[in-house]
Formats: structure tokens, sequence, C-alpha cells
């Protein structure tokens, strides 16, 4: 078991590719595109169209591990859950991204913005923001809050973003997200959802002439996971899971 896979109840790697121009439509290219990905991944069988026009191409649901790849409007997406390797996942999505130029015109100066992003999914019966105040802390600015008499957590999802470079066209995005509302603490009834931490490193603009969406993949693939392991394992997923197994 990779060490990723032992820090959550489901970790998962995804790709997103948000250009400036829309993306082609017609059903040609489409089902060209989704059938070139399907005979390099075959188990992506099911394909299908949402309400909004997306199109997806997936496995099949029901297993811990599966793959998906979509393209709507504007955007490019590629995600596997609970592969067996970060290597695994960035296979497909390079296989996104090398066909894209050829099979649906997106070219560098077609980039709005390149995502690599590694999430984490915490299953909790309980109050997710409470639980992440507990596990995180609040701050000295505003432990007096959690101070008031009868006071409930309704909202803590923290959020920050840090610029990678000085032009802060490379950024990365560290997202806490909940999933309790005021209805669930108002009853003290809650059922066992997800709390789910998200980790990001975006590549903003379009890229140099000379420079592949492969290789800058890489590049924030390596970010991403050299950020993650010195800043947020110990600091933020190791603590929601411990604070999870003591409740």
């Amino acid at each position: 078991m990779n060490r990723y896979a032992s820090l959550a109840d489901d970790y998962f790697v995804n790709m997103n590719l948000n250009t400036e121009m829309q993306l082609p439509s017609a059903r040609e290219t489409v089902l060209e595109f989704f059938g070139r990905v399907q005979k390099a991944f075959p188990s992506m069988r099911n394909f299908y169209t949402r309400e909004n026009g997306d199109f997806v191409l997936e496995e099949d649901k029901d297993h811990a591990h599966h793959r998906w790849m979509s393209i709507e409007p504007r955007r490019i997406c590629s995600g596997c859950v609970n592969p067996d390797s970060v290597d695994e996942a960035l296979a497909q999505h390079q296989l996104a991204l090398q066909l894209a130029p050829y099979m649906l015109s997106v070219s560098p100066l077609d980039c709005e913005a390149l995502d690599f992003m590694m999430g984490f999914d915490f299953s909790y019966r309980g109050n997710h923001d409470e639980l992440v105040a507990e596990a995180l802390g609040v701050g000295t600015a505003m432990e007096g809050l959690l101070d008031i008499p009868g006071a409930s957590i309704l909202n803590f999802e923290p959020s920050l973003t840090i610029s990678l470079e000085d032009d802060c066209r490379r950024q990365a995005r560290l997202m806490i997200e909940t999933r309790t509302n005021a209805y669930q603490v108002r009853r003290n009834e809650f059922p066992e959802d997800q709390i789910s931490v998200y980790f990001t490193v975006r590549q903003y603009g379009s890229l140099p002439h000379d420079a592949s969406y492969e290789d800058t993949l890489k590049e924030l693939r390596q970010d991403c996971e050299q950020l993650l392991n010195e800043h947020v394992i110990d600091q933020v997923l190791k603590p929601l899971a411990q604070a999870i197994s003591t409740k």
C-alpha cells in the first residue's frame, strides 16, 4: 500500500486543464477522443452526457479504485480515485494532455490554468466543523468566540493560497471542505459523511511556445508532492485522522 492510501479513507489524484476558448463538442470529435482514452484504459466503458452538457467517461464507481475523465465547455478533467500509485494516475492525466492538442485543438496558448490536485476524504459521523477546529485550531484571534456560552461551530473550512513564484503564476492552495449543516447541529443528528482536504498546485496563463502540457504537469506534480510531504501530511492530515480516531 502506498503512503497516501494510509492517510485517509480515500484519496484521489486529479488534473484540470482550463482553457480560454470553448472546447469542441461535435459528436465525432468527442467520441474519437474518448475512444482513444478507452483504448488505453479498456475498463473505462461508461460514457454519458450530464444535463449541463458535460461529457463523461468513467469506470464502474462501485469499485474503491476507479478512473474518470470529462470534457466541459472550457475544461478537461481527469481523475483517479485510490490509485495504486501517483504514477498510475499521472499516466492517465498525461494521456488526456497528449491527446488534447491534436483531437481537441488545445494549444499551449489556450491555457487559462493547469491544475494538479491531490485530495483526501475522511469519513466522520459528527459535527465536521467542530472536529476541524479541534484538530487544527482556529487561531488565537478567534478562540474567544468559542467561549461564548451555548455557541456551536456551524462553519469552519480553512483555506489558504500561496504564490510559489514572484509573478504569482504558479500557486498552491490548501482547502478543507466540511459537510455539516445547521439543521444537523440543531437536531444533534449527523449522518456519516466525508471531510475533504484538497491540495492543489496551479499554473496560470498561457504556456511558453516551447513548453508542453505534459512537462508542466510533471513540474506541478513534483511541487505538489514536495509541499504535501513537508507541510500538509503531519500538520493537517494526521491531526484530522487522529481526532476522528478518538471520537
